[in-house]
């Protein structure tokens, strides 16, 4: 059955209403389904502004565009009127650098972030390099939850370009966006070797502290102030000297820190005081500490005298 000619029009407007249309579930902002997702993640790498389309929210649209375009699924996507592809062929045209050279002049120039691989930590990626296939390179990944990835594998043509310590190092466009100053080591102690990423780019996260490492800290004063978030009752059954019960008094007290000072958090088992660390985290303080296992965990590494209930 040919489609509707008013269907049509409408249809063909939204194409042409943008040099890159993507009609999908959701919208850029809220995509709802994780194919639209995906495609969303991809484009933002690559165009400053793109159009979309929800198809849930129009069912004309939705029905009329699997005959428009002959393809069954969402999304899909338009690059200047011309039907490109779902999810996969979008990736696909990613990974080899199709994507972007379809996108021509659309495409946000991008430059290689500053990266440093330190001559020890070059030394350790020549030597994995030999065991990889010709022309393999290091692959760096940055994950928008800040986790980073070393791999080797044959270079990308959609990935940028960085020559550090004799080594060639690839990110895709995403991650480079997060590199910047990013310093690549390698390091030996007593807890064993490997690679340390040290990214300035990351933000301030809750850092979880082991009780024998909470202790020097407070011993050596670098905690500016170590909270108990725990009742009253509780502080009752057993407590940790120095630690103060974060009532309104304490939090007014805490309000005065400056946002760079050292401050820890404490409650029975550590989800409580992880909570409250967040929220201290939130208002822009940056050195935050939890107690991992909080004062049970206390009792049994540190100071045995302390109740367990």
């Amino acid at each position: 059955m040919p489609l509707d000619p008013a269907i049509k029009k409408k249809i063909d407007d939204l194409v042409q209403s943008d040099s890159v249309v993507l009609f999908m579930k959701g919208s850029r902002s809220f995509p709802q389904c994780g194919f639209s997702a995906s495609v969303v993640n991809i484009l933002n790498t690559l165009v400053p502004k793109f159009a979309t389309v929800n198809i849930l929210s129009d069912s004309e649209v939705r029905g009329g565009m699997k005959e428009y375009s002959d393809w069954p699924t969402f999304p899909q996507l338009f690059i200047k009127g011309e039907f490109v592809g779902g999810a996969d062929i979008v990736r696909q045209m990613h990974e080899s650098g199709e994507l972007e050279k379809k996108l021509g002049d659309l495409v946000t120039p991008a430059k290689a972030p500053e990266v440093t691989v330190t001559a020890r930590a070059a030394a350790e990626l020549s030597a994995a390099l030999k065991d990889g296939g010709p022309g393999d390179v290091i692959h760096l990944t940055i994950t928008p939850a800040w986790e980073h990835q070393l791999d080797i594998g044959p270079k990308e043509a959609s990935h940028l370009t960085v020559e550090t310590g004799g080594v060639t190092v690839q990110l895709d466009r995403a991650s480079s966006g997060r590199a910047a100053g990013v310093v690549v080591d390698f390091v030996e102690n007593s807890d064993g070797a490997g690679f340390k990423i040290d990214n300035p780019n990351r933000p301030a996260a809750v850092r979880q502290i082991e009780p024998k490492a909470l202790k020097a800290l407070l011993d050596s004063g670098k905690i500016k102030a170590f909270y108990d978030v725990r009742t009253e009752k509780e502080r009752v059954i057993a407590s940790i000297a120095g630690a103060k019960l974060l009532d309104d008094a304490a939090m007014a007290e805490a309000e005065k820190l400056p946002k760079d000072a050292h401050i820890a958090f404490h409650c029975h088992h550590g989800n409580r005081s992880r909570a409250a660390a967040e929220h201290f985290l939130k208002e822009g303080y940056t050195n935050v500490y939890n107690l991992a296992g909080g004062i049970d965990a206390w009792s049994r590494d540190v100071d045995p005298s302390v109740p367990k209930y």
